[in-house]
């Protein structure tokens, strides 16, 4: 392989491997009519803009950084541009023949690029790689509901963006963007063994765009273990590639629900047994420069590719199970409790034993968001996050913590209590609340009444919106049925749990400021819709009287099983 080189050079005769120790594809494709152009929208205007500037000067993809082993070369840096590059021609391809036939010169570069016979140039990491030939390559299969990793559905939304951009060019603009991709230069380098590869890594990345602080860390124990593992150096590293290979597998299913980084502080606290852990790369850089700096990458690099399994297993299949893990994941914005629930699974305690545990955190990150205090939550629950151990597994002084927490008056401790959270619902909310909320309360009233009843999940609501009952614009009709629009009812009514309702999106476009009458006839898929005829009057209004019922009612239901 040269070391200044065109695309297609680079590609031809050879076999590229992006390793699956590395990350998957991890480009993102805007929505259709998005405002934001991201990472495959700028890839493309780059090319559109160099087309239009007539350059005599080959186009530039950069530096690709390889190692060769028996023949293949492993990626090690410029994955991410080397699969939108091969998934771009291939929509190219794909577009082109649907103009006419490949001509021998077109043939060939096909044949260069991306597949001879049975010989494909590039491979993803394994666990996309066939649903990257299938869908991206042979297009054998269009389902992108066969999808089992945010990775592969990054792939399939890159091809359908540039397969959608080129359906509707003509011959003479394929032609010119394959040879601007086929004959666009770069530089590669062959590494001779991984310590150099690590080097590298660290070299560019220190100077370009910054990678993950997890990126950071496997590549600074890579490289420590290559410098002080001696005679168990070969061992070590494929260990710390096969770990790293089931984290990555784990960041493929659940990166929307979490961040990587924040994984990494999660399992700080764990091994260290501290929330107050809060910078992982300041904390290991101190131990990598100690005398047991491979003992500890050993046992660290397990104690993290354990949190990703355990976080795998409670957000994907557990979340389908459970619906108090459902609702802890639903509430949001959950990192308080996430320590916990990695300790817990790392017990090996039981999916009703967790069960439990998330409904405890649960109420106490809700009134957290609810109530909106300045103090600092850590330093009232860190000592049973300590006491929490292998040896004393036991729940019960976590739950019997915060649920004191939740009554006591005790100033110091009293920032979650109860009446504090009676306070805090009272006025304006915000939004992902209120519909958490209600989407709860729904729950309570279909529950009501009825044994073995099983929790509609908050995502088999469609679209969740806000509905104001009464509009929080006056209605210019006169006979509107909303009451007198003052200013105590403009302020204190009009914005309040009382007076919103959970709807889907379309039934909210579609309700408007119509009269309340005509509004109350579609309120009819819920319980919580056809419920508020319970809080009209004689007068048939929904006014201060109405809204302050339905109020009082919310947020004695929240007291009560929050």
């Amino acid at each position: 392989m040269e070391a200044s080189t065109t695309i297609r050079k680079m590609l031809a005769g050879n076999q590229l491997i992006v390793p699956t120790y590395q990350r998957a594809y991890s480009w993102d494709t805007s929505k259709e009519n998005g405002v934001q152009k991201l990472h495959t929208g700028v890839f493309l205007d780059d090319l559109n803009e160099y087309n239009k500037s007539n350059a005599k000067a080959s186009y530039y993809f950069g530096h690709f950084l390889f190692e060769e082993k028996n023949g293949v070369y492993y990626v090690i840096d410029g994955q991410q541009r080397l699969t939108t590059i091969i998934i771009f021609l291939s929509a190219l391809f794909k577009n082109m023949k649907l103009i006419r036939s490949l001509n021998d010169e077109e043939q060939d570069c096909f044949e260069d690029t991306i597949k001879r016979r049975a010989t494909y140039r590039f491979s993803t990491v394994d666990y996309d790689n066939r649903f990257f030939k299938e869908y991206v390559i042979d297009q054998s299969i269009s389902n992108k509901r066969v999808v089992e990793t945010e990775s592969a559905r990054r792939i399939a939304e890159a091809f359908d963006y540039f397969d959608g951009q080129l359906e509707n060019k003509d011959e003479e603009y394929l032609e010119k963007m394959l040879k601007t991709i086929s004959s666009a230069s770069c530089t590669t380098y062959l590494v001779e063994d991984e310590s150099e590869a690590i080097q590298m890594f660290i070299f560019q990345n220190n100077r370009g765009k910054k990678p993950s602080n997890l990126e950071i860390l496997k590549a600074q124990f890579m490289y420590n273990i290559h410098l002080y593992a001696g005679e168990n150096k070969d061992g070590l590293i494929q260990d710390v590639k096969e770990k790293f290979e089931g984290i990555y597998k784990s960041i493929a299913s659940i990166e929307y629900k979490v961040s990587e980084d924040d994984i990494l502080t999660y399992t700080l606290r764990v091994y260290f047994n501290s929330l107050w852990e809060d910078k992982p790369l300041e904390r290991i850089g101190k131990i990598l420069a100690e005398d047991q700096s491979v003992k500890f990458i050993e046992k660290f690099t397990q104690s993290l590719a354990e949190s990703f399994t355990f976080l795998s297993k409670f957000f994907v299949s557990d979340e389908r199970d459970s619906i108090a893990i459902h609702s802890l994941i639903a509430l949001g914005r959950i990192g308080i409790a996430l320590p916990f629930i990695i300790k817990a699974y790392k017990f090996n305690l039981s999916i009703y034993e967790i069960s439990n545990l998330c409904e405890t955190l649960e109420s106490l990150i809700l009134r957290h968001r609810l109530i909106g205090t300045k103090a600092e939550m850590t330093t009232r629950i860190n000592d049973v996050f300590e006491s929490f151990t292998e040896k004393n597994k036991d729940t019960k002084p976590i739950i019997e913590r915060i649920s004191w927490m939740k009554t006591t008056d005790e100033w110091w401790w009293a920032y979650w209590s109860n009446e504090n959270l009676k306070n805090s619902l009272q006025g304006d909310l915000n939004h992902s609340v209120a519909k958490y909320l209600l989407w709860k309360y729904e729950n309570y009233l279909e529950a009501k009444g009825k044994s073995g009843y099983m929790s509609t999940r908050f995502d088999k609501v469609k679209s969740p919106e806000l509905e104001h009952i009464a509009p929080r614009t006056k209605p210019e009709v006169k006979n509107h049925g909303y009451g007198v629009y003052d200013e105590v009812f403009e302020k204190e009514y009009l914005n309040c749990i009382g007076n919103y309702l959970l709807v889907s999106k379309s039934h909210n476009c579609s309700v408007g400021n119509i009269p309340f009458q005509e509004k109350l006839k579609t309120y009819t898929s819920l319980f919580q819709h056809r419920e508020v005829n319970d809080f009209v009057g004689d007068n048939n209004k929904w006014g201060k009287t109405a809204i302050g019922k339905r109020k009082k009612k919310i947020i004695g239901f929240v007291l009560e099983n929050l």
